[in-house]
């Protein structure tokens, strides 16, 4: 009997795309239903009733929520396909160090970036350039977070990227003239088909922060 592997996402979603890279990077066949967050389905509802958001990925029929979980559930059910978690203990703790760090800081300071204004937009650009170049130190020389392979680090992280002409617009700054080897493992990780298709387009995310800080006042 073969799986039944559905995901309850929306396009725009870094924590989504998660869910999406993973699944390709491990060439699962998954039915994609877009969630409407502002009339949220009877479905997600009942599949995520704590926290009520996407992404679900549910499983024949059994739901597992929050995109980090998520990634980790289809590295371990999916295991002999381009594994994500490295297999040392010590390395494992790492990787999900880092990935629990960018959850915690990245998005904190891109949401700023898209919301405030003056003295506060300053400091989210302060704050989002600073977590950029700790991640760039932890890089160092390597191709990919994890070392050789394209890992659970690089999953974590990649989902942000294309935001960052929204963020790099919002604060009128470059990444890449901060953080240049960081915006090449950008550019490494887009030469992947299962990241460049799994990614939202970026110039459609800013459109939609445009419309949010348009209707929320922070023009």
């Amino acid at each position: 009997m073969a799986d039944e592997v559905v995901l309850l996402d929306t396009y725009f979603s870094m924590f989504g795309m998660r869910a999406r890279l993973a699944l390709a990077e491990k060439g699962i066949d998954y039915e994609y239903k877009e969630e409407n967050l502002g009339d949220k389905s009877p479905v997600l509802l009942e599949m995520n009733p704590v926290h009520k958001k996407i992404p679900v990925l549910i499983h024949n029929g059994k739901p597992v929520c929050e995109s980090l979980i998520i990634v980790q559930y289809i590295d371990e059910v999916w295991k002999d396909n381009s594994p994500l978690l490295p297999s040392d203990p010590y390395q494992k703790a790492q990787a999900r160090f880092w990935a629990d760090f960018v959850d915690k800081k990245l998005y904190d300071a891109g949401r700023r970036l898209c919301t405030t204004k003056g003295d506060e937009l300053e400091t989210a650009k302060k704050d989002f350039i600073e977590v950029l170049k700790l991640l760039e130190a932890e890089l160092g020389e390597k191709p990919y977070f994890g070392g050789e392979n394209f890992g659970f680090g690089d999953v974590a992280l990649i989902t942000y990227s294309n935001w960052f002409y929204s963020y790099e617009t919002c604060g009128n700054f470059s990444a890449e003239e901060h953080c240049p080897k960081l915006m090449e493992w950008v550019k490494r990780c887009m030469g992947k088909e299962s990241v460049s298709k799994s990614l939202a387009d970026p110039k459609k995310i800013y459109d939609s922060i445009l419309v949010f800080k348009k209707k929320h006042g922070f023009e």
